[in-house]
């Protein structure tokens, strides 16, 4: 079964696309094992090694995106936190960052903190909690491999960082989180972007991701575009989850996995059958658009 086209088809600005980004949880990523499918990593490194530039885009931290970057071999930028932080995976070096700093990080602290709900700051590469998000921990630790506890969140030296915080997250009832996102949105209205959604894995809870505004995973695909001298239409992209519309509205090609909500298919130019549980999504792209097949 081949890949749907959607109601967005886009033509490609040339033959044979440029570059290709990928997101890691729920596309690249099996959410059982948190490691890529075999075909898929076969079909990646494949890719690479024809002279494709191969990128990952993803909402986590450059911790937590760095072993998926080194299975495949890559040594250029990776985009972290959905745009806010741009890596080097040659030599780990930040190429960009967008944090919020200084007393708007104050501002966003203090708003976290009136709400109630668990707290996760994240900065220097790291996420640090108390005891309030200990249960929370297995969902947050997707995001990085360096995750701290700390006597208190909201008390840590890392709101006052001259490097900022590049984001925060909070976990808890419907009532706090609406309560932090609406505190945050008045304290900083220009200054933050807040996202609220329902935590799928725990039934009843929700989560906000606050940000520096200005950057989403369209912005990043633009930053790698004019980073290796490439237009939009030279690139391709595959996604699953709501923080993916914005790079699948903007490349030449783009690819929603099967199991991606409606509202994401329906902002790619194309739709494969696989899932992440099955995998093998990125290896169709890899062979129906580049055309490099890998055995199954």
């Amino acid at each position: 079964m081949g890949a749907r086209p959607t109601r967005r088809a886009r033509p490609l600005a040339s033959p044979r696309p440029r570059l290709l980004a990928v997101d890691l949880d729920g596309t690249l990523l099996d959410p059982k094992t948190g490691l890529a499918h075999a075909r898929d990593l076969a079909a990646l490194r494949a890719l690479a090694s024809s002279g494709v530039v191969v990128s990952i885009v993803t909402g986590r931290l450059y911790s937590g995106t760095r072993p998926a970057a080194e299975s495949i071999g890559l040594r250029g930028p990776v985009v972290c936190v959905d745009g806010s932080h741009v890596v080097s995976a040659h030599d780990h070096a930040t190429l960009a960052h967008h944090a919020i700093r200084g007393p708007q990080a104050l501002v966003m602290r203090d708003a976290l903190a009136r709400a109630g709900a668990a707290t996760f700051v994240f900065a220097r590469d790291a996420i640090v909690h108390d005891s309030a998000g200990d249960e929370y921990v297995a969902y947050v630790s997707t995001w990085s491999t360096d995750v701290r506890r700390a006597a208190s969140a909201l008390e840590h030296p890392f709101w006052e960082d001259d490097d900022g915080v590049t984001a925060a997250v909070a976990v808890g009832t419907h009532t706090q989180i609406v309560g932090a996102v609406e505190a945050i949105q008045r304290g900083l209205p220009h200054a933050a972007q807040v996202v609220m959604f329902p935590i799928r894995r725990l039934p009843g809870t929700f989560g906000l991701v606050a940000r520096a505004a200005g950057r989403s995973k369209g912005t990043a695909l633009s930053w790698l575009a004019a980073h290796h001298g490439y237009d939009l239409g030279e690139m391709v992209c595959i996604g699953d989850w709501l923080n993916d519309i914005p790079m699948l509205e903007v490349a030449g090609r783009s690819y929603a996995m099967g199991h991606a909500p409606d509202e994401v298919k329906a902002a790619a130019t194309h739709v494969v059958p696989e899932t992440a549980e099955r995998g093998g999504g990125i290896a169709r792209v890899v062979g129906e658009v580049f055309g490099i097949s890998v055995e199954s």
